[in-house]
């Protein structure tokens, strides 16, 4: 699984006793792998700031982690054509010390090994991170859709699709005071009725002017070319053999400037690719980093808060093996610790409880502390 707790427990004989049987417990049965996560012992203010503190990390943890998984999401948009690779480019490269530093850190591993740095905690950064994030991407998805657009057009039925990438001057006649060069969609089924009907659909029809230019699973595209002056009756008698004339007039300027455009937004989307998916996977690591510093210093506010000064318990990160045992694991954990908060542990705070700072709730208050850190950030 990609979910990892990360709890604290007072740093007292008995609570690491009771942390022992932890391990033995959920080792034996499988239920999850446990680490110590450790973190280092910050100066601790007076008990107001603590509590302010509490509250602002609260909200620094639900932007980063929004953050991460918009850059996360990002990053498939970009590597739209190589979405099996997206999760080898999400990484924390650089997050660990120097032993590891060269190496493509996943976040898995980031999280197991965490060590606090306090270079990779700039709660500022985060701020300056979506700014540029959201420009970068505006920019790239802006071209993306244009060109999307302009697919679209390409992929459309005859009817409606652009015929800048399919028609040639060679295929029309043209600047002649009598003649003009009609498209006609006939559809497959038909194509046989086409050839033997075409040069009496109307008086005046060019014969053995006909070519087919392109085709879909539907139909095909055909020219014919015919006088001027009997484009009406020649319009009206396709359509009564299904026949349908496409509207269109060939202008080569107008064909150029089309065929230019697809050329420079291809070209322009080419030379953002490589510096957006770099830029989007060094800020990746950089937003991920903090986040999990994040993280780190909410449970030694918490567990100050929840078990007082001096300043001594220990944190662990459990990593549940699977879903289907994630119950099981959270009543081991209860029974482990009931002692901390007996009242918690038997009804998991039936009411939901408003206690500024310790953010405590019928849902994530448990006798210990407890913040979880979940990598599916592509779900």
């Amino acid at each position: 699984m990609s979910e990892f707790w990360l709890i604290s427990a007072p740093g007292d004989k008995e609570n690491l006793q009771a942390l022992e049987r932890l391990n033995t417990v959920t080792s034996k049965s499988n239920l999850s792998y446990n680490t110590k996560f450790a973190i280092p012992d910050f100066k601790v203010g007076t008990l107001d700031s603590l509590v302010g503190l509490s509250d602002e990390l609260g909200k620094l943890d639900t932007f980063a982690e929004s953050l991460i998984k918009r850059m996360a999401q990002s990053v498939v948009e970009v590597m739209e054509d190589a979405k099996g690779k997206v999760q080898e480019n999400l990484l924390a490269n650089g997050g660990l010390k120097e032993k590891m530093k060269c190496l493509k850190i996943d976040l898995t591993s980031f999280v197991t090994h965490f060590e606090w740095d306090m270079a990779k905690y700039p709660a500022k950064q985060l701020a300056q991170i979506e700014t540029d994030l959201k420009g970068r991407t505006a920019a790239y998805s802006t071209l993306k859709a244009t060109l999307d657009s302009l697919n679209q057009k390409a992929k459309a039925n005859l009817f409606t699709r652009t015929l800048s990438d399919i028609v040639n001057k060679d295929d029309f006649v043209l600047d002649s005071e009598y003649l003009v060069t009609l498209l006609v969609i006939v559809p497959t089924q038909n194509y046989i009725q086409w050839q033997k009907t075409y040069e009496s659909l109307s008086d005046m029809v060019v014969p053995r002017s006909t070519k087919l230019i392109f085709e879909d699973k539907e139909g095909g595209l055909f020219t014919v070319t015919l006088f001027r002056k009997v484009i009406d009756d020649f319009k009206a008698r396709a359509k009564e053999n299904k026949f349908m004339v496409r509207e269109f007039y060939y202008d080569e300027k107008e064909i150029t400037r089309e065929r230019e455009e697809m050329t420079r937004l291809l070209s322009a989307k080419k030379q953002q690719y490589g510096p957006l998916l770099r830029w989007l996977k060094v800020n990746f690591s950089e937003a991920f980093i903090a986040w999990v510093h994040i993280k780190a210093l909410r449970v030694f506010v918490e567990s100050v808060l929840r078990y007082g000064l001096p300043v001594n318990f220990q944190a662990v990160l459990l990593q549940p093996q699977k879903k289907s045992s994630i119950k099981r694991l959270r009543e081991v954990l209860n029974s482990v610790f009931k002692h901390l908060d007996e009242v918690a542990a038997a009804s998991m705070l039936d009411a939901a409880m408003d206690i500024p700072g310790l953010q405590l709730n019928n849902q994530d208050y448990f006798p210990y502390v407890y913040f979880r850190i979940d990598l599916s950030l592509l779900d």
